[in-house]
């Protein structure tokens, strides 16, 4: 691997594993909103928050953080606007108060916030809009959660950031599974031990705590009390137990991979779990964690931030390579547990973000784990069975294209159903 692209691949680990405080997609409703109002100079007499189909979808089942129940748009919008620091990004409401949060109820009460389906051919989209005193300031989120692409006052664009048509694609690198493995085993471990360490703690933390409290269906804590404690369970139920808790309004942050906490969670949990289990060393196991989350951002750089395709199937599927690399296994292992995921539940669907996305990511977990052993056994599936191509490579392409572009009619009827 030469240095261009040795940097690529560590500089794609640190842009996209950063810290979220609660689910990305009402975050990001949060940040706009907060930013709008610093530029507007003043509390808003009125919002109007633009969102894309998929940002509805998944802004409406999840509770936003610092509110204890309280769900939509309309919340993440007035909330950001009342109590958001768009200084801290993604963390936008780690500083709400109580008194923002009874604010925050007063003017949902008064319905200022209007909210509306944004048409747009980005599936991550947002635009809020702030009136007060015959003013006005615009704040448009495109393509990345934290990516701000206009900045408005008056009408007039004080701020232009690029303009990314469908997702970050172009800070992507040319992936390959082979290259990245090759990364993860060469790369100096000190470009890469601080932002997983961080990933390691922060995700490990949530975890903890929903393994130890009530959070959502607790489906962390049920497949512990009623398949005990082996390996393979106690990685599904880590996973599953950090997702019950940041579903359901825990105020502890995440560190998301490509722009989801869930996915963040499904791609290192596991990992943590099989190497303490193993008693494998710190470096090892980061270096598993690259190959874990660089599978996972390889997958999802094809398919895109947001669609109908569960993205815990992505990170689950890069878990299980990262298991199979850390364990010791060849190449063909490795490629074949990947393969073996994608052909068994490449066809989870997202119905937006909220408790039982838990579930899924148990399921998706057991499905790579799964594919690991059979892989281990030399047991997959073939080229032309399904979806499944020559190689792993192939394969990963040929299932992200069917989830971003055939399951467009999907994600539309999902929402419509939803709404």
């Amino acid at each position: 691997m030469n240095e261009r692209m040795r940097k690529a691949y560590a500089d794609v680990l640190n842009k996209e594993l950063v810290p979220a405080f609660g689910c990305t997609e009402p975050i990001a409703v949060a940040y706009a909103s907060a930013a709008a109002r610093q530029v507007l100079g003043r509390m808003p007499e009125k919002i109007i928050a633009e969102c894309s189909g998929n940002i509805m979808k998944n802004a409406k089942g999840v509770i936003v953080p610092k509110t204890k129940s309280m769900r939509g748009v309309d919340v993440s919008a007035v909330l950001g606007a009342v109590g958001g620091n768009p200084q801290r990004g993604l963390e936008v409401l780690r500083d709400v108060t109580q008194q923002d949060l009874e604010m925050t109820k007063t003017l949902l009460e008064q319905k200022i916030c209007q909210v509306k389906n944004l048409k747009s051919t980005c599936p991550l989209h947002i635009r809020i809009t702030v009136f007060a005193q015959g003013h006005s300031a615009m704040a448009e989120i495109k393509g990345s959660h934290n990516h701000i692409s206009e900045l408005q006052k008056d009408g007039i664009t004080i701020q232009k950031g690029q303009d990314f048509s469908f997702a970050e694609d172009n800070h992507y690198p040319e992936f390959t599974l082979k290259d990245i493995i090759t990364f993860s085993e060469t790369v100096p471990l000190s470009e890469i031990e601080p932002v997983l360490k961080r990933q390691v703690q922060i995700n490990g933390a949530i975890a903890d705590e929903g393994m130890k409290n009530d959070y959502g269906a607790n489906v962390g804590k049920t497949l512990v009390k009623h398949y005990g404690s082996p390996v393979w369970i106690l990685a599904r139920a880590y996973a599953a137990a950090g997702s019950d808790a940041r579903m359901s309004g825990c105020t502890m942050p995440v560190i998301i991979n490509s722009g989801s906490g869930n996915q963040g969670i499904t791609a290192s949990l596991p990992v943590v779990v099989y190497a303490r289990h193993y008693g494998i060393s710190r470096e090892r196991m980061y270096r598993a964690l690259a190959v874990s989350n660089l599978t996972a951002i390889y997958q999802k750089s094809e398919l895109g931030k947001l669609s109908a395709f569960c993205g815990a199937v992505c990170a689950a599927c890069g878990s299980g390579a990262g298991i199979a690399w850390m364990l010791g296994n060849d190449y063909q292992v490795i490629e074949k547990t990947v393969v073996n995921v994608l052909a068994n539940v490449g066809g989870i669907v997202c119905d937006g973000a909220k408790p039982s996305c838990a579930a899924k990511i148990s399921s998706a977990v057991e499905a790579a784990l799964n594919a690991y052993y059979m892989a281990v056994d030399e047991q997959g599936f073939g080229s032309g069975e399904g979806l499944v191509k020559a190689d792993a490579d192939q394969t990963v392409k040929c299932v992200m294209h069917m989830g971003r572009d055939g399951m467009k009619e999907t994600d539309e009827k999902i929402l419509e159903l939803m709404m």
